[in-house]
């Protein structure tokens, strides 16, 4: 006990920078996310033609970051002047944006990962199970278990009142860490985090691993390169928004339930957190990113000659879903995979 007495009274953190830092980083990323997002869900409810099973896992995501981005005005007037004046119940929805927002993201990009490897790997016997029935199915369960665990983690982002301010999503006592967030938090971490980010990363490695083999390579010639950008840019983001974060929340539950008392880890935690958060908040920006180089209905509703172009060289027909070359020429220059879509067998093109 006397252990941490000494430690409370003499490890003093001032985190104050974060204020600023929140309020400069969440304007930045309100303009630029709700210009993208805004713009990339018209084009999925209105311009594009085909709804498929990525697609529609892209529009969840979107609406996922459209939903953080609106609460963020809150955000951005409470950390320039340190006072919330909104009320309870606009604090608890705002903490459940943020929370619905990082794990949705995470969770859709896992989906679309997955849904990409199924497509390239298991080309034919997925054809069941990815359908649009299913991919709707998917998103539900996906929102029920963020909505939940977002809801549940802000039943304590109360408004806490001083004479001078009122805070928000902030200043929890200890009792409260050690008791339900730390274990709300390991919760999430596991389900939200780490099982995404093995599944991301076992589906990219077993698709590069695909990519490898030389029947894959006669398959798909030149697009092995455009599928490789399509993986290192999901990737980056994921691994750029929100590795640093939860590695960082991990340390920061255990240094504020006081699971580890210790005064420079502590300080470190604390001092990382706002960095790493907003790091993290800025995935809906870049979200967008993935829409373009995921789907080529997406790049051709923009009317866009992009530099990676994903031409398609097939002639489908709808009723047998069978992919056939439009010219003997052309198969031999570039097969297409559409939307990260069907590998093709050669025998398939056999006369």
């Amino acid at each position: 006990m006397e252990n941490f007495t000494n430690y409370n009274i003499n490890c003093s953190i001032d985190d104050s920078f974060k204020y600023n830092l929140y309020g400069a980083v969440y304007s930045v990323v309100f303009i630029l996310g709700l210009i993208t997002n805004c713009a990339s869900l018209c084009v999925f409810c209105f311009r594009m033609k085909m709804h498929n099973e990525t697609a529609i896992y892209m529009t969840n995501l979107a609406v996922s970051d459209l939903l953080f981005v609106f609460t963020l005005p809150f955000k951005i007037f409470y950390n320039f002047n340190r006072h919330w004046p909104f009320g309870d119940t606009l604090c608890k929805i705002s903490g459940t944006a943020f929370l619905t927002n990082i794990y949705g993201s995470m969770l859709f990009l896992t989906c679309i990962s997955v849904d990409r490897f199924l497509a390239i790997v298991y080309p034919f016997r997925s054809r069941t199970i990815r359908t649009r029935r299913n991919s709707a199915i998917v998103c539900a369960g996906v929102w029920i278990l963020v909505l939940s665990g977002g809801i549940s983690a802000s039943l304590f982002s109360t408004t806490n009142k001083s004479t001078t301010s009122t805070t928000c999503f902030e200043g929890f006592s200890k009792n409260i860490w050690k008791t339900y967030l730390s274990k709300i938090t390991m919760f999430i971490e596991v389900v939200g985090f780490l099982i995404p980010l093995l599944l991301n990363l076992t589906c990219s490695s077993l698709v590069l691993r695909t990519l490898r083999k030389p029947a894959t390579l006669c398959q798909i010639g030149t697009n092995k390169e455009k599928v490789l950008k399509m993986i290192i840019v999901h990737i980056a983001i994921f691994v750029v928004c929100f590795v640093p974060y939860n590695s960082i929340l991990f340390l920061y539950a255990l240094v504020r339930s006081q699971a580890i008392a210790n005064c420079a880890v502590e300080r470190f935690a604390r001092t990382m957190y706002p960095i790493t958060l907003c790091i993290a908040t800025t995935n809906c920006c870049f979200d967008p990113f993935v829409y373009y180089f995921t789907s080529k209905s997406f790049q051709k509703s923009f009317n866009i000659n992009p530099l990676i172009k994903m031409d398609t060289l097939f002639k489908v027909d709808s009723s047998a879903k069978v992919a056939f070359p439009a010219t003997q020429e052309e198969l031999t220059e570039q097969i297409n995979i559409n939307n990260g879509g069907d590998l093709i067998p050669e025998s398939n093109f056999k006369d």
